[in-house]
């Protein structure tokens, strides 16, 4: 079977938004780390990519130069059990310059878009009690970071 794994593209910051994505995630680690050489298309001796794991997840850094630039259209999620977690994630990933967004959203300061959300949130939207699950979508897009007690409450709101 294929493995599909990520692969970002960064201008110059590949190195360093490595090291900073493994110091957040549990069972992190840089794996490898490749250098231009006189083929270019890089300067010889820049960072060219960095392999690494996170949480046992294997993503790719290149620096590919200015073309290109992160959006919204692809994030990485991060599922959480508790709202300590949610937290703890949202203060880090958010750290140095990285910017809040809706409903459990947000851009690192490297402008890569996470979702870091609680899995009560996907269980609560599935409920076959409408009502609780158009309660629970109305909080929800109230957020910026997730807070369950808040979606616990619009929940059993009615109930």
């Amino acid at each position: 079977m294929p493995k599909i794994n990520p692969f970002l593209w960064f201008e110059t910051q590949a190195q360093e938004a490595a090291n900073f994505y493994v110091s957040i995630f549990p069972n992190s680690k840089i794996l490898q780390v490749t250098h231009y050489n006189e083929a270019g298309p890089g300067t010889p001796g820049s960072v060219m990519t960095v392999d690494f794991e996170l949480d046992g997840q294997h993503i790719t850094a290149l620096n590919g130069g200015p073309e290109f630039k992160f959006n919204e259209a692809v994030s990485l999620y991060v599922g959480c059990t508790t709202q300590a977690e949610v937290d703890d994630y949202w203060a880090k990933l958010t750290a140095g310059g990285g910017e809040e967004g809706p409903c459990g959203w947000l851009k690192d300061k490297f402008g890569l878009s996470w979702q870091v959300d609680p899995a009560v949130l996907g269980e609560m939207l599935a409920d076959p009690d409408r009502g609780k699950a158009q309660r629970v979508m109305a909080a929800m897009l109230q957020m910026k970071k997730i807070d369950i007690p808040t979606l616990e409450r619009a929940y059993n709101q009615g109930g």
